[in-house]
């Protein structure tokens, strides 16, 4: 293990760009097996208490994911380093073991299992963004670590899908599936841990990350709070239909006459993949921190605006339903990534702010699935006799709407912040003068 840490610390940037994004890519595309296998099953006739059953399936598993995103706030914003390679394997571990009791514990009762799936697999994107945060590299090593949100979610349902056309039921081809991964996680976790820390040089220029205790998280929350809370509104909105997009696709797939092409995950994620990697990765190419946080908002506003114009071109029949289906979900992930991976990392560095990305990360994230949560059940009870479907297009160009204003009104409040800061400097370089 020491020889591999040798090894990295003492090789080309582009050596140990290469080995620490493939390692924490591989390691969460892992966890895509566990969480997102059992959406590919239709429930097709099934309800309970008048509720269709796959919807809450889907709830119970964000109630879950949710959950653990609040619990990550304060835990993963405490962790230690030294602590982070074994969390992640009982974390996954614990969601596996739930996904048995969902295959072979009766209904309804395994509603419950999917609860439990989700309530640790919330914490495993801020242990894996943990080792690349902090870095001169971060952009691109969460560039590729981010492609696991669209790579790795349709292999898992490719495969998931696959299982289901051999004949294996619904409720037993999630554990199988994870199963499948169990030997790939182990490996990249164990290769993600061999990750050495960000180097001096990295510190100098976007800031030392460290644990953040209550006191610290309170006093970063209150330094940005009328900031955050239009990025967390805005990531509500995101993460609400992005939900949408990757828990109902095979219904959406179904609407448009792909339900028996399991290939169409794969085969609609290269386009998405291709064009998402180049935007992303010309992030790493602006250096100017607050410059970067002012080019995120621009491709914020771009992912919206191809999510809004895509769905509009859908259905005036300029475009056939699989290019809607990457234009839109192009534009989604230019949107969803950054909160991930760049926004808060840039914001960190560009105020310097002591702490670390994953505290904003999941204070974000647990609003985020509280919207998901929220539309899951509005859906249910008050839009009862609309197919997912046309909800999902109903809700393009609302998120389109309200994320505009949102995204301009983080602009301007960026810069504000700046000039503030700005003055601040300067009135405090000519007091010292004086």
């Amino acid at each position: 293990m020491k020889l591999i840490k040798q090894f990295l610390s003492k090789s080309s940037t582009y050596a140990f760009v290469i080995y620490a994004s493939l390692a924490a890519f591989s390691t969460y595309s892992c966890m895509y097996a566990y969480r997102k296998s059992f959406s590919v099953g239709i429930f097709e006739g099934m309800e309970f208490g008048g509720i269709d059953y796959k919807s809450l399936l889907i709830i119970a598993q964000v109630l879950g994911y949710m959950s653990s995103k609040f619990l990550g706030i304060k835990i993963i914003s405490e962790m230690k380093s030294s602590s982070r390679m074994w969390a992640i394997l009982l974390l996954i571990g614990f969601s596996e073991l739930a996904l048995v009791g969902f295959a072979y514990i009766p209904t309804p009762y395994n509603i419950i299992c999917l609860f439990l799936n989700g309530l640790p697999l919330g914490m495993i994107w801020g242990l894996v963004f943990s080792y690349l945060e902090g870095r001169k590299t971060t952009e691109i090593l969460g560039a590729v670590l981010s492609l696991s949100f669209i790579v790795a979610n349709n292999i898992a349902k490719s495969l998931a899908q696959t299982l289901l056309q051999q004949g294996i039921s619904e409720f037993a081809m999630p554990y199988l599936v994870g199963l499948i991964f169990a030997v790939p996680l182990c490996i990249s976790v164990f290769l993600l841990n061999q990750v050495p820390p960000p180097t001096q040089g990295d510190e100098a220029e976007r800031v030392k990350r460290v644990p953040m205790n209550a006191q610290a998280r309170w006093q970063s929350f209150q330094s940005f709070a009328f900031g955050l809370t239009l990025l967390i509104i805005n990531y509500m909105f995101l993460t609400a239909y992005r939900d949408l997009q990757s828990n109902f696709a095979s219904n959406i797939w179904l609407a448009l006459g792909y339900a028996e092409v399991p290939s169409i995950y794969i085969t609609t994620t290269l386009p998405i993949t291709l064009i998402v990697l180049a935007m992303m990765g010309l992030l790493y190419l602006v250096k100017d921190n607050f410059k970067a946080l002012l080019s995120i908002q621009g491709m914020i506003i771009l992912g919206l605006l191809m999510i809004g114009l895509g769905t509009f071109a859908f259905e005036q029949g300029f475009i056939s339903g699989a290019s809607w289906v990457i234009i839109t979900g192009t534009g989604t992930y230019l949107c969803y990534i950054p909160f991930n991976c760049f926004l808060f990392e840039r914001t960190i560095a560009s105020f310097k702010i002591v702490g670390n990305a994953g505290f904003f990360i999941y204070l974000a994230d647990s609003f985020g699935y509280l919207a998901s949560v929220g539309t899951l059940l509005y859906k249910n009870f008050f839009e009862t006799q609309l197919s997912w479907y046309r909800f999902i297009i109903n809700s393009s160009y609302a998120l389109t709407f309200v994320g505009l204003i949102i995204s301009i009104s983080t602009i301007l409040y960026y810069l504000h912040k700046q000039r503030t800061l700005v003055n601040k400097i300067i009135l405090s370089s000519e007091i010292q003068l004086n």
